[in-house]
């Protein structure tokens, strides 16, 4: 048997060094060679989907626009180009989004596009937000009707929000066994007093100014009071009577004989036999009962039958025609002067927020950018928006005022909702624009500090202690509210009032007195604000962007390009999002493991009401005391 050889502690120590080295090399060479082989991978994938389609298709003439639109409607996605086109994959319907600005674009360009013959319209996946934006989408299809082009709305089970879509249809089809029922506009919230209070021994204490500012009444009330309910039937009143206008001015009814139908609803579902779709046909509220083949069938015979087609039909469909517009635009870039869009849509929060939130830094940064850009002429803020912390809605009201200082015009473009802080950040534009079923007002601030002391006796918990002062220690919800420390927090709330009525007094140039008539808490539609001077005119996105052009004196619209001012992906971001928009990348990322683990850890998650009052209290930065500019208004 042979023996080891014995090295010295020498030699020992060099061969010991060689190994290390020689392991590090390996792993090196290693990790470089399977990076290679990974980059060639994606290359690889990214070639072989455009050659099987990836890019755009050909669109040939005679050709059928699909619009299909599925998930929520917004005004900007609250996720980046990878998380979309990986939810997508994965069929996450609760991630999906289209942009209003992309709907429109799409259909207004289908409009004049002489290869686009008809347009097969539905709506049933839609979740709208709001009758403002859903009005905006309406004009569109108008415009493509009034350009001589049919369009063939098919549903299976429709909702009252998308059935103003349908109804601007030439011709509307519903399943047989489908549904469509109108019903009116309602709002209904739980009420939180007898559980917090009687059951919980939670203690919320409200500072307010304003008897309308009704947001903080679920937490110390068991039902409505008299001034929310009568503030609420008078905007959802104006908006309601506007809606059965349009929908029976698009289906050649009369408004009267839509509302008797919701009136009688039970003795008409009845004679109907309890079918909805059969009640639906004879509201008129659709031209006819056919299933989805039958609709197909009736476009293959319109149109041009086209057997590799899903349809049976030669179609394209909106996410493809956006896809064709993009691509067959110039490479060369655009040096025409800007009219800059920056967009407000969500809570007003502090600091740097994603897209979907508004952050009183990151908003104001956007504003900032277009402010410094010398190609930027003018800007239109386009504001969805409950509102939020008053002083995160106070920095971006000032980037607005900075921008009209500097010499651009600041247009506003209000959606669906742009109340409380969202009116607050609209406040000094040049104009404010609004549909005439935008929620706006809400002007009034409020506080909310919950106590739990008699919720922790429940279960033999106190809290005992000492401080410098009296009022060290006095904001600890585990003790109970000293009447002092109220005085205080209102003496804030009335001060925080105080300044929102006197600067929309200022930039409206209105008395304060005037103000206060129609602020108080209040919520208007977009209609009655303008009635009360809160807005300046009643129009879409479209008519805000013409206003900037002629206040930045661009004679003509091809002076000038409308550029949207956002926070940009990532490269990698945008790399994957355009590798998972191609066939063989899809086909790679759609069961892989890494696309749920990316997708569940950046996919936002849903916020509720409860929610952003939760993390308004526990907010710890600075000041205990903070003034909530919010609206819990909608339907």
């Amino acid at each position: 048997m042979n023996q080891p050889v014995r090295r010295g502690p020498v030699a020992s120590f060099f061969v010991g060094a060689w190994n290390v080295v020689n392991f590090a090399r390996k792993l090196f060479l290693n990790i470089l060679f399977f990076g290679f082989l990974f980059f060639l991978l994606l290359v690889m994938l990214l070639v072989a989907g455009m050659k099987s389609g990836g890019g755009a298709a050909p669109l040939f003439d005679r050709t059928t626009l699909v619009v299909a639109p599925e998930g929520r409607l917004v005004e900007q996605y609250s996720s980046d180009p990878a998380t979309r086109a990986l939810a997508k994959l994965i069929n996450d319907k609760e991630a999906e989004e289209i942009q209003l600005r992309d709907l429109v674009r799409g259909i207004d360009a289908a409009s004049k596009d002489k290869r686009i013959e008809r347009m097969l319209l539905r709506v049933d996946r839609l979740q709208p937000t709001g009758y403002a934006s859903l009005r905006e989408v309406a004009a569109a299809l108008q415009r493509f009707r009034a350009s001589g082009k049919q369009i063939v709305a098919f549903g299976e089970n429709v909702g009252q929000l998308q059935y103003l879509l349908a109804a601007q249809a030439n011709e509307v089809y519903l399943d047989p066994m489908g549904g469509l029922l109108l019903e009116g506009l309602g709002r209904y919230r739980q009420y939180f007093r007898q559980a917090l209070q009687e059951k919980l021994g939670v203690d919320v204490h409200v500072f307010r100014v304003g008897e309308f500012k009704s947001a903080v009444e679920p937490y110390v009330l068991d039902a409505a009071s008299k001034e929310a309910k009568e503030a609420d039937l008078f905007w959802m009143n104006d908006v309601w009577q506007r809606y059965l206008a349009d929908v029976a001015s698009a289906r050649k009814l009369e408004p009267q004989q839509l509302a008797s139908g919701i009136d009688t609803l039970p003795e008409g579902i009845a004679a109907a036999g309890g079918d909805l779709a059969r009640f639906a046909l004879q509201q008129k509220l659709v031209d006819g009962l056919k299933t989805r083949e039958e609709v197909e069938n009736l476009l293959i015979e319109r149109g041009v039958a086209d057997e590799d087609s899903d349809t049976g039909f030669r179609a394209v469909s909106l996410e493809g025609y956006l896809t064709h517009m993009d691509t067959q635009r110039p490479p060369t870039l655009d040096s025409r002067p800007q009219v800059a869009v920056v967009v407000a849509e969500g809570e007003i929060v502090d600091g740097e927020q994603p897209a979907g939130r508004v952050g009183g830094e990151s908003t104001s940064a956007l504003l900032r950018e277009a402010r410094d850009d010398d190609d930027v002429k003018a800007v239109v803020l386009r504001v969805d928006s409950p509102g939020g912390g008053v002083f995160a809605s106070e920095q971006i009201r000032r980037e607005v005022a900075a921008l009209k200082a500097a010499g651009k015009p600041v247009v506003v473009s209000m959606g669906d909702l742009a109340a409380s802080g969202g009116y607050w950040i609209s406040m000094n534009a040049d104009r404010i624009y609004a549909d005439p079923s935008t929620i706006t007002g809400s002007i009034g601030i409020f506080g909310m500090i919950p106590t739990v002391p008699r919720t922790l006796e429940k279960i033999g918990v106190h809290t005992d202690g000492v401080g410098t002062t009296r009022f060290a220690g006095a904001f600890d919800i585990t003790r109970p509210l000293d009447p002092a420390v109220g005085q205080i927090i209102q003496s804030v709330i009335n001060k925080g009032y105080a300044d929102f009525t006197g600067k929309v007094a200022q930039a409206r140039k209105k008395p304060v007195e005037a103000v206060d008539e129609v602020a108080r808490g209040r919520v208007w539609s977009g209609a009655q604000a303008r009635e009360r001077g809160l807005v300046d005119e009643l129009g879409g996105m479209q008519a805000a962007i013409d206003d900037a052009a002629k206040r930045a004196k661009f004679a003509k619209a091809d002076d000038y390009r409308v550029r949207y001012i956002e926070q940009s992906a990532s490269p990698f971001e945008q790399f994957l999002g355009r590798m998972a928009s191609t066939r063989m990348g899809a086909l790679w990322l759609k069961d892989s493991d890494m696309a749920r683990a990316v997708l569940a850890k950046r996919l936002p998650e849903g916020e509720t009401q409860l929610r952003f009052v939760e993390e308004a209290i526990q907010s710890r930065q600075g000041s205990p005391v903070k003034a909530l500019a919010y609206c819990f208004c909608g339907y």
